[in-house]
């Protein structure tokens, strides 16, 4: 039978992670966070619209292009620490980069200006060590994470380390963060931060020792 207009401008989830080429979680992570419009029909099924997908995969090349080419899948991926920083500000966002790429480490860097470009990284290549602002244009911090958590079960090895000016106080009036979520006020620590990102490579290094 074939599809009406209508619903040839519609999709299912599992169409949406076909057209998209990811996993069915994927695109149900991108529809919490916002990044995929969808809405449910009456019994309770997403559908997402077919240009909305488009837009994404267009979104998607835009985000990617330009950045440090990961290693191909047949380099020995559990040797490198992945990590995602995610930061408005060129300068800081440079500083970072400097920084984690002087370390002794096996390091596999990407970079986001916001939690939408973010969510787009996380979702095609999940990261070992999530830094991240709160304040940020469009998607913010907080909005990002709560989506993370929410899908915490299928990304229980990603650490997620919040950089921020804003105080304790200023953050629990904003709803407050996830238990877990370790917090570094600016200026950034980055010997702290070292540590946490060596312990966090050892941890994920360890099953492959015994």
């Amino acid at each position: 039978m074939r599809k009406s207009a209508t619903n040839a401008d519609v999709l299912s989830t599992r169409e949406a992670a076909e057209r998209l080429g990811v996993a069915l979680r994927t695109v149900q992570l991108w529809v919490e966070g916002g990044v995929l419009p969808a809405w449910k029909t009456a019994g309770g099924h997403r559908r997402i619209s077919r240009a909305a997908v488009e837009k994404l995969i267009a979104e998607r090349t835009s985000a990617l292009h330009g950045a440090d080419e990961a290693p191909s899948p047949t380099e020995s991926d559990e040797r490198r620490m992945r990590i995602l920083v995610v930061e408005d500000d060129p300068d800081l966002l440079r500083l970072f980069c400097m920084v984690i790429e002087g370390w002794d480490m096996a390091v596999e860097l990407s970079t986001a200006t916001n939690g939408f470009e973010a969510l787009l990284r996380i979702g095609d290549r999940c990261p070992d060590l999530l830094l991240t602002d709160l304040n940020m244009p469009g998607m913010d911090g907080f909005r990002m994470i709560d989506t993370l958590k929410k899908h915490q079960q299928e990304r229980e090895q990603l650490r997620i380390v919040v950089v921020t000016a804003l105080g304790p106080a200023e953050i629990a009036h904003r709803g407050g963060l996830p238990e877990g979520v370790k917090v570094f006020t600016k200026p950034l620590p980055f010997d702290e931060l070292e540590t946490l990102a060596r312990e966090q490579f050892a941890r994920l290094a360890a099953p492959e020792l015994q």
